[in-house]
């Protein structure tokens, strides 16, 4: 399994997020709190919007995020108001390559997931049959989570999302189709799905599995309130006017009390204002 933290408020500097927490991306690489297996080296990625380009940067790596100077440096200078930074753990013998690294890029969106989707080697051939020719035409990795994002991409063309519930309903209908794929081939293996979808405007989160509940990945939410990280102490304070902020991690950053765990089988939408709500998924 991966680790991953999502932001989207006032512009920050990256480093708040990956490189300076207590309990940062970087840390996580190495040494994830929640996690049977502490580490997550098989890659990173890194992606931002910037004033101005509707299209976000992206930097990947197959080095173990605690060891590339390149990324400590970029999250140094780099600033922005819509973050998404990954670790990646390689699940189901899946290659390690740039390519299979998240998050993923289409355009004006960017997906990341933790997790694995079921029988993916018995789904895989059928999921590349169910997409358009236009989402079939950008898959260039090997991965569930490319494969799931150029669904759900699919569905957020069909949809013609423009709002935050509506971006929503894509996401869900993606995991319908999946989940309806899986019981056609006989499919047993649980799935897991923490993910995010932006498109640096709004955003849908969610903490998903068809196993026990205790099995989910942990992820947790913070909302409402700015985030600061000074000398590596990250916290929330009291946001005036629209200097709010919205935070989805798969662990916690630090121990402050604005952190709270996403029930199992829900999502957390994020709406172009930064209001946030938690609802339950419909699959």
């Amino acid at each position: 399994m991966c680790r991953f933290t999502f932001y989207m408020g006032q512009e920050i500097r990256v480093a708040s997020l990956i490189t300076e927490p207590e309990n940062s991306l970087i840390h996580q690489s190495f040494d994830s709190l929640e996690r049977e297996e502490p580490l997550n080296g098989d890659g990173f990625g890194l992606a931002w919007y910037a004033p101005d380009h509707v299209e976000p940067a992206l930097f990947k790596s197959v080095t173990p995020a605690w060891s590339n100077r390149n990324l400590r440096d970029l999250a140094r200078v780099v600033s922005s108001r819509c973050v998404m930074g990954h670790v990646r753990a390689a699940t189901q013998q899946l290659e390690v390559s740039e390519s299979n690294c998240h998050p993923f890029r289409r355009g004006r969106h960017l997906f990341m997931h933790n997790g694995d989707i079921g029988g993916f080697d018995v789904l895989r051939r059928p999921m590349l049959s169910a997409l358009s020719d236009r989402a079939f035409r950008a898959i260039t990795g090997t991965t569930d989570s490319e494969h799931f994002f150029g669904l759900l991409m699919d569905s957020i063309r069909e949809l013609d999302v423009h709002q935050v519930d509506t971006l929503a309903e894509a996401l869900m209908r993606t995991l319908r189709r999946v989940l309806d794929l899986s019981a056609d081939h006989g499919v047993e293996d649980p799935t897991y799905l923490n993910a995010v979808i932006t498109d640096g405007e709004r955003a849908v989160a969610c903490r998903f599995t068809t196993d026990v509940p205790e099995n989910a990945d942990s992820l947790y939410v913070a909302s409402g309130r700015a985030y600061t990280c000074v000398e590596g102490a990250s916290t929330f304070v009291d946001a005036d006017g629209d200097r709010g902020s919205v935070l989805v991690s798969s662990e916690r950053l630090s121990d402050d009390d604005g952190w709270m765990s996403v029930p199992v089988n829900h999502m957390v939408l994020v709406a172009a204002d930064l209001s946030a709500k938690v609802m339950p998924m419909e699959v």
